[in-house]
């Protein structure tokens, strides 16, 4: 997928289920096969199989096999695009902030 706002569209859509957000926390740190994943949910193995899916055509994981099993594990790059979009509004912050802070410095100066 070429076009960075649909990316970006995909992956905030991802993240609105709290369930997927669950599922991007277990497998942050090492890649698990999806039947451990839905192990922790308490609905499902199809319901999670859904999740899982959404999560990676959003580019938020990787599938791999393994005989008959999917493996699952982060896609850092996945979040790049989300990353971007987040830091312009952090950086529109830290203006505001360093512009405020100015003018305090200024008007504690001409005192």
């Amino acid at each position: 997928m070429k076009d960075p706002s649909r990316r970006t569209e995909l992956v905030l859509r991802a993240l609105a289920e709290p369930r997927r957000v669950d599922i991007l926390l277990l497998v942050r740190r090492r890649e698990l096969p999806s039947g451990r994943i839905a192990s922790n949910f308490k609905t499902t193995r199809s319901a999670i199989s859904q999740h899982l899916r959404v999560l990676t055509k959003a580019g938020l994981l990787s599938e791999r096999r393994r005989g008959t099993s999917r493996l699952y594990s982060i896609r850092s790059k996945g979040f790049a695009q989300l990353r971007n979009l987040l830091d312009t509004f952090w950086e529109d912050g830290l203006g505001k902030l360093e512009s405020e802070a100015e003018k305090h410095s200024r008007s504690k100066v001409g005192r």
